[in-house]
Order: structure tokens, then sequence, then C-alpha cells
């Protein structure tokens, strides 16, 4: 099947003609041989293994394009600096191939000791693909800074540049974190480059954020997610056999499903995988994010748990980076009382991760909000984890933030905020 004509990997259909995006006209119709349902084929007897997960396993490979995936690795990351870290290791082993997809770049001192290497590595004759998004990196990096990479080495695009027009296409933005190391290493989770995500610099007090680092064939849907944005985008062929995943038996233990959402198709990828962990926890699920902004099937189906006896739980920011968002937020705490969820809000700091856990079984990290803007409007990716041995950390990551890093919101303290409610017409907004 034409990978392009899967419905999850129809990136820009539709949204290629605009003129303001100055893009491929039309539908990609480039054909790749099914390359995720080949590589796929392998791992069709994992799916029958976790009967409860097969529901959502089939609905994302079929309808979002993006194959369960065994023979993986993954390694949890509670802080922006654990993953930073890891990185700038992996970074300097690269020996192949270097992909980096992100929202924000800001050109300080994480940025800086990351494009060392990578000029490094372009020197040496390692192949650099750069991809940040051009209204969350607009005023982050130098004037001309593609081109000034470009001259180095580095292959540099812009995704969506912005333009001072009154426009909807600017609301689509890459708010995607991606990075791929030859084929076999991925890192994906809520971290943006810039010195605020690593605590190098305070901005909202302590920053809390999260990602993941998959080792072995789960990289191969994150290396395809940056080879069709890149396609899409530079109008440029790719040979996807050079970038296949090389490291086998890496280890069986649980399954991974990467995946990707786009606002351009007819699916809501990133919100129906949250909404089917939610609907089948049995014991408890919990949430993580820096924007709770839920529309009305969200608030159904949190509701539909709590009543259940499930343990819902959500974490916000104490301290939120944009104001408004924070008080649309906090007009939310009444009615999710009333339906029995527990809303916590982080002590002292903002929380930016992206986070469900469910059952000391499943659990997501990546890049989705559940905000209209995330669900709708962007471009977004995350990794699905199924009894894969990191489960334990996120479980231990989240008991730490409950116990000791976190207030739970009282009834109180919902009450001497009542004004909160007066703003909630304008979240569709935001």
């Amino acid at each position: 099947q034409n990978l392009y004509e899967r419905p999850g990997n129809k990136f820009v259909a539709g949204f290629l003609g605009s003129p303001q995006m100055n893009f491929i006209d039309g539908v990609l119709k480039k054909k790749n041989n099914g390359y995720c349902v080949q590589f796929a084929k392998k791992y069709e007897l994992a799916v029958p293994a976790a009967k409860e997960d097969k529901k959502l396993a089939n609905y994302v490979d079929k309808s979002g394009g993006y194959p369960v995936c065994g023979n993986t690795e993954v390694t949890y990351f509670p802080l922006g600096e654990d993953k930073y870290k890891a990185m700038l290791e992996e970074l300097q082993k690269a020996q192949e191939f270097i992909f980096m997809e992100y929202f924000i770049i800001d050109d300080g001192e994480m940025w800086r000791e990351i494009v060392k290497i990578l000029l490094e590595k372009a020197k040496a004759g390692v192949e650099v693909r750069l991809l940040y998004d051009g209204m969350g990196s607009q005023f982050t990096l130098p004037f001309r800074y593609k081109k000034k990479l470009t001259d180095q080495g580095v292959k540099c695009l812009v995704f969506n540049p912005f333009r001072p027009m009154l426009s909807t296409i600017q609301n689509n933005r890459d708010h995607r974190k991606i990075l791929v190391i030859d084929g076999n290493v991925a890192f994906n989770g809520g971290v943006n480059i810039a010195d605020e995500y690593i605590n190098l610099k305070e901005r909202f007090g302590h920053w809390k954020d999260t990602a993941v680092m998959l080792k072995g064939d789960g990289v191969w849907n994150f290396t395809m997610m940056f080879l069709q944005m890149w396609e899409v985008i530079s109008g440029d062929k790719t040979e996807y056999n050079m970038y296949r995943p090389t490291v086998k038996n890496v280890v069986n233990n649980g399954y991974v499903i990467p995946y990707g959402d786009s606002p351009l198709d007819d699916e809501n990828v990133g919100e129906l995988v949250y909404m089917d962990m939610i609907n089948n926890a049995k014991d408890y699920i919990y949430i993580s994010t820096p924007y709770l902004i839920p529309d009305n099937e969200m608030l159904t189906v949190l509701g539909y748990a709590a009543k259940s006896g499930v343990d819902v739980r959500i974490i916000t920011p104490e301290i939120p980076d944009k104001w408004y968002v924070s008080v649309i937020t906090r007009s939310f705490y009444r009615d999710l009382e009333t339906l029995g969820v527990k809303v916590y809000e982080y002590k002292g700091g903002f929380n930016h991760a992206k986070m469900f856990l469910s059952d000391d079984k499943s659990a997501v990290v990546g890049t989705i909000n559940l905000d209209y803007r995330s669900l709708y409007l962007h471009f977004e990716c995350a990794t699905y984890m199924y009894k894969t041995s990191c489960i334990k950390d996120i479980k231990a990551d989240f008991d730490d933030m409950f116990e000791n890093r976190c207030h739970r919101i009282t009834h109180d303290d919902i009450n001497n905020r009542s004004f909160w409610s007066r703003f909630r017409t304008i979240a569709p907004l935001l």
C-alpha cells in the first residue's frame, strides 16, 4: 500500500496547494512500496499477545498509518536535563545520519552544544538534516540562520515560515520533537531545544518535562515521519532503504507504537489514543499536561472513568508560561471536581510534560497537549508503550510528583478562584 495514501501519512493533503505555504501543489502521490507495512509484518504476533490493546494497535496502524513495533528498548527521562545528557552522548556516536525536527530551537547554551556536534559530524561526512517550525523559532534564532547552517554542511528547512498576513494556515504548526540517529536511536517527548527546558535558565520556576529514547525497530516510525515531512517541504525524493534500522535483537519486552497526528486528515489520532486509554483503564489513569482545555467528549470520558471507580488524576502547572491559558485551564477545575476527577498543580514551577499512564501497563509520552491546538491544529507525535520495562519508571515519577511536588486542588481552592469560569468562552481560540 502507498504509505502516502495511508490516512495518517497524508501529512499535507490539501494544505500543500496553499500559496502561503509555498509547498508542492496537491496531494503527494509518490509510491514507496509500502515500507512501513512490510516492516511491520514481523510484529503481527505482538498485538494478539495483548488482546486488550489489539483494538488500539489496529486503529493506529490502519487509520493513522503507524504500525506496532517490537524489538525496541525504551528509556524514560523524568527531566529535560536527563534527556539532554543522553542526546549529547548519542549524537557523538552518529556515523551515518542525524535527523532533527523541533518546534522551538533557541540560540542558547543547550543549542550551542548540540550544533557544535552537528557541524563536526557534517564536516566528517555524516548526513545532518534539521527541520524547525517557522513560528516556534521565529524570534529565537539569528537572522538568515537557515543559510548559515546550510553553508556549513547542515541541510536545513523551515516548516511554514511565518508571514505577517491574516491566514488560517499560520495556525498549523509543526509541534513535533524528533531526533533520529543512524536509524537505530530516536528521542521523543515534550522537550524543545531551549535552556529553560533543562533548567539552565529559570523562566517559570522549575521546568518539569519528560522524554523517551527508543533503540531498535520502533525508531523506523519516527524516521518515516521525518522523511515524509522533509519530502513535502523540500520536494526532494528519498531512498528510504538507506535509513532503515540495522540493530537486531535489541529487546523483546512489550511493544511500542510511535505515532503522529496531522490536522489535515479526518482522524484525530492523538485524542482517540488518549480516550482509548481512559476508557480501558480499570484501576487508574494518570495524566500530565501543561494546557488543560478539554472538549465535551474528553470531559465525558474522564467523568465516566471517574464515576466508574477509576482513579483519575491530572497534573497541571502551578506557574504558567501563558497566564491566559492558565485561566482557562483553571476554569475547568470545578467541572472536573464534580465529575470525580482529582486535579493537582506542580508546585513552584511549570509542568510541560505530556504523559498518560494507566494500570502499570500502558503509557504515552510525547508532544500532545490536552487543548484544541494540539488535538486539532498542530502536527504532533508521541510514543505509546505497552508493558515495556520503563513503565515502572514512569509510575515512579508520577508517584513522586503526587507525593512531593504537587498540590491537590481542593473545593476551597476552586471557590476562592471562582472568576476563572468567566473566561471559558475563549477556550476554542487557544
